[in-house]
């Protein structure tokens, strides 16, 4: 299994918005990074990541699971952009912030700390064990 974390601002798409498509997920869309996109297509089913609310809360809000592996964005006719399917799986109990991750000598060489822009990265077994600890996500 890997490990990703998956950036949305609230206010476009938010934890409610994952949570209310139940088991039914929805489409990662709109990915138009190719790193990103890269990413996605490293993700296999099952595989788990981190909700993470950017702009103003910059902070990991819950956990989804890839239910679809990479397919076409249906939000674009671009057959560059393509993107995976997640459902939610549970909410962190206390919300990690980017500051808590940054302070955090363990996650130094997280992607989230050292490049806050991507928007679909990658996250180490390390990484979301301590993230998982500190938010109190026991999955």
């Amino acid at each position: 299994m890997n490990y990703w974390l998956f950036k949305s601002e609230p206010s476009t798409w938010g934890w409610d918005d994952q949570v209310a498509k139940g088991d039914a997920g929805e489409e990662w869309d709109g990915v138009r990074n190719y790193q990103a996109r890269n990413n996605m297509r490293a993700m296999k089913l099952g595989d788990l990541g981190f909700f993470y609310h950017s702009v103003d809360e910059k902070r990991v809000v819950g956990v989804v699971e890839v239910i679809a592996e990479i397919h076409p964005d249906s939000t674009t006719d671009d057959p560059r952009w393509e993107c995976v399917d997640i459902k939610a799986v549970g909410p962190f109990p206390t919300p990690v912030t980017l500051d808590m991750c940054k302070n955090t000598p363990e996650l130094a060489d997280m992607v989230l700390v050292n490049n806050t822009r991507l928007s679909v990265q990658p996250v180490t077994k390390a990484e979301w064990d301590c993230v998982c600890r500190m938010g109190g996500y026991t999955g």
